[in-house]
């Protein structure tokens, strides 16, 4: 069961446009019971039905190191709100049967034959300035992406930090997120 890591701070301040930065701090309440009591909070707390942009970083996060199945990190983001965006970035050197399990279980498969980060923070960069979803999740367990978190959150959207497990995450990336959850965890 994956495990939720409570964001650093206990409130943040309101966002530009106007949304609470923080969970607890918008709904008046201390830190919930559970994973799965967190995201329902991420869930509410949406003022517009943009809903869940979901990235995955398959490079980083699709290794043998982590078994991570696609699906778990689907429901994960799912939990929170409805699935506006399923990508699942791949570099050139991913199989066809990889490619066709991505594309299975629903996600738009975008391979990239130049660095796999760029393309995936330069999209979902594009997606949160064009105001397109309420929360931006990203699998991964790379450093780089925190700039797209903390462009999101002056944006007032909500970021969830998915890591592929314990020794692979970035505490940097999980800092820079409003929650974070740890794919395998003991929750």
């Amino acid at each position: 069961m994956p495990k939720l890591i409570l964001p650093v701070a206990a409130s943040r301040s309101p966002t530009p446009n106007g949304r609470a930065g923080s969970f607890r701090h918008a709904l008046g309440r201390g830190p919930p019971s559970g994973r799965m009591d967190r995201l329902r909070e991420l869930r509410a707390d949406r003022e517009t039905p943009g809903g869940v942009a979901l990235f995955v970083d398959g490079p980083n996060v699709l290794r043998d190191e982590f078994d991570v199945d696609l699906d778990d990190v689907r429901e994960i983001a799912g939990e929170v709100g409805p699935l506006a965006v399923t990508r699942l970035y791949l570099d050139e050197h991913a199989t066809p049967p990889l490619i066709q399990a991505g594309e299975a279980r629903g996600y738009d498969v975008r391979v990239t034959s130049g660095d796999v980060d760029v393309k995936l923070a330069v999209d979902a960069t594009e997606l949160v300035l064009d105001d397109g979803v309420d929360v931006l999740a990203v699998a991964s367990r790379d450093t780089d992406f925190k700039p797209v978190f903390e462009q999101a959150e002056r944006r007032g959207v909500r970021t969830l930090a998915i890591a592929p497990g314990e020794h692979g995450r970035s505490d940097a990336l999980r800092n820079a997120a409003t929650d974070a959850v740890v794919l395998g965890g003991d929750e």
